[in-house]
């Protein structure tokens, strides 16, 4: 079976589509805005350049903010924030265009044609991103991948390529218990395998590490290595140089820096001191008078949670159970008889969680983080999973990466759905963005106003 990459010429028609939709855009805004310069003599060959000047900057920024660089696991939230951060620099070009231009197109509603182009692209990007992920859950444009070696590591993976069909992976099992070169040419053609996935913790020799790589670039077949996390420093260190010897030195996550971490409490309190006056000054009551005829006990429920740095701090939630003994150890389970018909209905909606606004104007979380776990939970878990106390380099928040994700109650294998909801919060913690906790609130609300099957 041969392989066709169709990802170059995926690439180019989205690129063509884009420039068409640049080129349009522009004829439309000129014949809408400058009616009485359609009939001079001379006007569409002057603006000519002016829209080849567009497009060739459109181009060339491409290159720097990787809007054409979709990966296959490329999220909405990501890709999103790559087109807001294209089109923040591509306005600033046009601006830079306009005063050394003396075009009369950059002389005027400069600020019109932006926004004509960034509605249009936008709208025509995200078909395009939603197109393809549902051509690929069909399991058109599939790419070809296999295992070599298996353990915990590859399986977590291959449980996240088996459930999100949308990323476009067809796997093939090696069923021979020989490595040989023969064996791995005649599967690799037969299938036409793209990817090869090799575990980092492997019982390889060097030998037979060396030969599989020389014969996966002879072949053309790619190479992924899939670190344990429990075992090794991936996430600590980055790759760098120091001229041509590669060095791995200690990550600096975004929220380190010290400007996003003051942006991302700004927006905080102003966040929580909008929620807290327009909803929960007239919200809160009416809860708690609910709470108090469900049963009796306190309208508040307040627990101790590890938070910034592994500090503990007090997490205020509506209590949602009856009162019982177990609630500081025992998490919640399908069905369980200690939560309220109310309290139901709160978790459903996660409106249970509204009070921890206070615990932000504290300082204590943040909008958006990691979710804070019971400290019995953080106790298990801590030496089961590797990394795990990654995620308490950031606030824990009141809605997460995870949980807008369905990773959020104890449903299925605890464990399982435990390691995934730990490395969502490890890619949040590396890949912090503004655009990100954007659409995280964004897509919380849409939970809270359909419900999450998944909270419990």
């Amino acid at each position: 079976m041969q392989r066709i990459r169709y990802s170059r010429y995926l690439k180019t028609m989205i690129i063509l589509l884009d420039l068409l939709v640049i080129a349009g855009v522009f004829v439309f805004f000129f014949l809408s805005y400058h009616q009485d310069l359609v009939h001079e003599e001379g006007i569409w060959s002057q603006n000519l350049f002016s829209l080849l000047l567009l497009i060739s900057f459109w181009i060339l920024l491409s290159g720097r903010t990787k809007i054409y660089n979709i990966a296959r696991n490329l999220s909405y939230i990501i890709f999103i924030e790559r087109l807001i951060i294209h089109f923040l620099l591509f306005m600033i070009g046009l601006v830079l265009i306009r005063k050394v231009s003396s075009n009369q197109f950059f002389s005027s509603e400069l600020t019109w044609l932006s926004l004509y182009l960034f509605f249009f692209i936008s709208v025509t990007k995200s078909a395009v991103y939603f197109v393809i992920k549902y051509l690929r859950s069909l399991g058109i444009n599939h790419r070809n991948v296999m295992f070599l070696y298996e353990d915990d590591s590859t399986e977590t993976l291959r449980n996240i390529l088996q459930e999100r069909k949308d990323y476009g992976y067809k796997m093939f099992k090696y069923n021979s218990p020989d490595i040989t070169a023969e064996n791995l040419i005649s599967f690799w053609k037969s299938n036409g395998i793209h990817t090869l996935f090799i575990p980092t913790e492997n019982n390889f020799s060097d030998h037979t590490k060396d030969e599989i790589f020389k014969l996966a670039e002879d072949h053309k077949v790619h190479i992924s290595l899939i670190p344990n996390i429990s075992q090794n420093d991936y996430f600590f260190f980055d790759l760098g140089y120091i001229e041509t010897q590669p060095v791995l030195n200690q990550a600096k996550y975004p929220l380190d820096f010290y400007s996003n971490f003051l942006l991302k409490r700004i927006f905080d309190i102003v966040f929580s001191i909008l929620v807290l006056v327009l909803i929960c000054s007239w919200l809160f009551p009416i809860i708690a008078f609910l709470i108090k005829r469900s049963s009796d006990g306190p309208v508040f429920f307040v627990q101790k949670r590890y938070g910034f740095h592994g500090e503990v701090f007090n997490c205020i939630k509506f209590r949602t159970m009856i009162v019982n003994k177990d609630s500081a150890t025992k998490t919640t389970s399908v069905d369980d008889s200690r939560i309220t018909k109310i309290g139901n209905i709160l978790r459903k909606t996660s409106i249970d969680e509204i009070p921890q606004f206070i615990n932000v104007l504290k300082g204590e979380m943040s909008v958006v983080g990691p979710r804070p776990h019971m400290l019995a939970v953080d106790n298990y878990y801590k030496p089961k999973i590797g990394r795990y106390t990654l995620r308490s380099l950031a606030n824990p928040g009141i809605t997460g990466l995870a949980q807008v994700n369905g990773l959020r109650g104890d449903h299925g294998n605890v464990e399982v759905e435990m390691n995934k909801r730990i490395l969502a919060d490890a890619f949040y913690i590396r890949n912090w963005s503004f655009v990100m906790d954007l659409v995280i609130i964004l897509k919380t609300i849409v939970l809270v106003v359909v419900g999450d099957k998944n909270a419990k």
